[in-house]
C-alpha cells in the first residue's frame, strides 16, 4: 500500500509480449519495410505484439488469417466478443449506416430498446446509463461522478490495474509504469493474489480488508477524502484473479463505510466472459454504485457506457451538461443490439462457463508436476497460468511466459501474459470459442509446455 502521496511505480511493463525494434533486421525483408513505414507514420508511441509480429488481413469467428492464408486461433481477442466479422453484427451496422446516423439529442427507439435490455442484465440497484465510445471515457465519467457525488477526491486500485488513457483515468492505472505517475489522490493496494496473500495467519479478505483499510488512513492522514475504489472484476492486468468469489466484499464494505463509491470496472470480465452472469462483479454478491463497459460491447464498433444508481445522477444531471458526440450514436447501437442479441442466442455465457471447465481441466492436467507452473485460475474465458521460477519461492518468471507465448504464436496458437512481471499466460478468446478450438488450444499448450521440462 502506497505511504506517500506520489506512488513510485515499477518499471514500466509496456513491453509485455512485445516485439523487440532492435530485431528488426531479423525479419523478412517485407516485413521490415512495412515495420518501417508504420513507425515512420505513427511514430513510436505503438507497439507490436510478438517476437516475430504478425500481418493479419482478416478474420473469421475465432480465427484470424495472415497475408499468405495461414489460420491462427485467436485465444486473446475479447473486443470481437462473438466472434470476428460476426454476420449479425455485420448485417446490423450496414442496415443503420444507410439509414441513419445521429446522436443522442434527439429521441430514437433504437437506443431505448437497447438500454432497457441492458440494465435488465444489471442488479435493479443499478437503473440509468450514460453511453461513451471507449471504456477511458466511462471510466473517466465514472470517477467524475463519483467525485461529484461525494465531493472527495481520493482513489483506490490495485497494484497492477489497468483502467484507461484519459489523463485522469491513467492518473490511476498503475500499469502503464513509472512514465505515467499514479496521482497524489491515488492509493494502491495488492492485487487479490489468493496464492500468495493467504496463509495460516489470515485469509486473502483479512488481507484485502486491512490493505483497504490503511489506505484510507493515509488518504485521510494527507487531508483527502475517499471518492471511489476501482476494480477490473476479473483484474486481467494484475494476473488473472477469480477467486474465491466473494473475496471483493470487504472491500466494497470498508469503502462505503467511509461515504466512498465502488466502481465496477467490467469492460473486460464483462457480457457473461466469467461464464457465470453477465458481469464479473456478481460472482462476489456486490452490487456496485457505478460500473464500466466496453470492448466488447460493439464486437469492434467503438461504443461502452457507464451504468449508474439513479440517485448519483439527480444532482449531477443538474447542475453538469454532459453530451457525447459519438456516444451511443445509431450506429454504435445497432452494433451493440446485435451483439447482446448474439450472446442470448447462442447462449454464449453457457458456452463460456463449459468451454472455459474444458480448457481450465486440461490446463491443469497438462501442468500437473511442472514447478514453473503455480497455478491455473479463471473463470469462463478468463484464464491465467501463473509461471514461477519454482513453487517453493513463487517468485514471478516472465520469461519463462514470454517463451510460452512465442512457442505458442510459431504454433499458429495466439495468446499473451500479464502481471507483475509479464509472469502469467493470458486467454481470453472470443465467446463462441468451441470444444474442438479448446483441443487444439490444448494439444498446442502441451506442446509448449514442453520447453519447461
Amino acid at each position: 500500500m502506497s505511504t506517500t502521496p506520489q506512488t513510485i511505480r515499477k518499471p514500466s511493463r509496456a513491453m509485455i509480449n512485445g516485439f523487440d525494434p532492435n530485431r528488426l533486421g531479423e525479419l523478412p525483408d517485407q516485413m521490415q519495410k512495412n515495420i518501417r513505414r508504420r513507425d515512420q507514420s505513427l511514430g513510436p508511441g505503438y507497439r507490436l505484439f510478438y517476437d516475430t509480429p504478425l500481418e493479419i488481413v482478416r478474420g473469421k469467428g475465432v480465427t484470424l488469417f495472415d497475408r499468405d492464408g495461414n489460420d491462427y486461433l485467436d485465444v486473446y481477442n475479447n473486443v470481437p466478443s462473438v466472434g470476428h466479422a460476426h454476420p449479425r453484427v455485420i448485417a446490423a451496422v450496414h442496415e443503420q449506416m444507410q439509414t441513419l446516423n445521429t446522436n443522442t439529442r434527439y429521441v430514437q427507439e433504437s437506443i431505448l430498446d437497447y438500454s432497457e435490455q441492458l440494465l435488465s442484465t444489471f442488479p435493479a440497484e443499478l437503473g440509468h446509463v450514460m453511453f461513451t465510445c471507449t471504456g477511458s471515457e466511462a471510466n473517466d465519467l465514472a470517477m467524475r461522478v463519483a467525485k461529484y457525488a461525494t465531493g472527495n477526491q481520493g482513489v483506490i486500485v490495485t497494484s497492477g490495474a489497468y483502467h484507461g488513457l484519459t489523463t485522469e483515468v491513467a492518473s490511476f492505472s498503475p500499469s502503464l509504469g513509472a512514465g505515467v505517475p499514479l496521482g497524489a489522490n491515488v492509493r494502491v493496494i495488492d492485487a487479490p493474489d489468493a496464492l500468495r496473500y493467504s496463509s495460516d495467519q489470515g485469509s486473502l479478505e483479512d488481507h484485502l480488508r486491512n490493505q483497504v483499510r490503511a489506505a484510507i488512513a493515509d488518504l485521510h492522514r494527507h487531508g483527502i477524502g475517499v471518492a471511489a475504489f476501482i476494480a477490473d472484476s476479473i483484474f486481467s492486468s494484475d494476473g488473472v484473479f477469480a477467486g474465491p468469489a466473494g473475496f471483493l466484499r470487504p472491500i466494497i464494505e470498508e469503502i462505503h463505510a467511509v461515504g466512498g463509491l465502488y466502481i465496477a470496472d467490467e469492460v473486460q470480465p464483462g457480457f457473461g466472459r466469467t461464464g457465470e452472469e453477465w458481469w464479473g462483479f456478481q460472482r462476489h454478491g456486490i452490487v456496485p454504485d457505478i460500473v464500466t463497459i466496453g470492448k466488447p460491447m460493439g464486437n469492434g464498433i467503438p461504443v461502452a457506457a457507464a451504468i449508474f444508481k439513479p440517485e448519483l445522477l439527480v444532482e449531477f444531471g443538474k447542475n453538469i451538461r454532459y453530451f457525447n458526440t459519438f456516444g451511443g450514436n445509431s450506429v454504435a447501437i445497432a452494433a451493440a443490439q446485435a451483439v447482446l442479441d448474439v450472446i442470448r442466442e447462442e447462449s454464449l455465457i453457457e458456452n463460456a462457463h463449459k468451454v472455459g471447465e474444458k480448457i481450465i481441466t486440461g490446463l491443469k492436467d497438462l501442468t500437473q508436476g511442472l514447478d514453473e507452473v503455480a497455478e491455473v485460475r479463471g473463470s469462463g474465458f478468463f484464464i491465467g497460468v501463473d509461471l514461477v521460477t519454482d513453487r517453493a519461492t513463487l517468485t514471478p518468471n516472465g520469461e519463462a511466459a514470454a517463451g510460452i507465448v512465442n512457442a505458442l504464436r510459431q504454433d499458429r496458437i495466439l495468446i499473451s501474459a500479464c502481471g507483475a512481471q509479464g509472469n502469467v499466460l493470458k486467454l481470453r478468446p472470443p465467446m463462441p470459442f468451441s470444444s474442438n478450438d479448446a483441443d487444439r488450444l490444448l494439444e498446442g499448450m502441451g506442446r509448449a509446455f514442453k520447453t519447461l521440462r
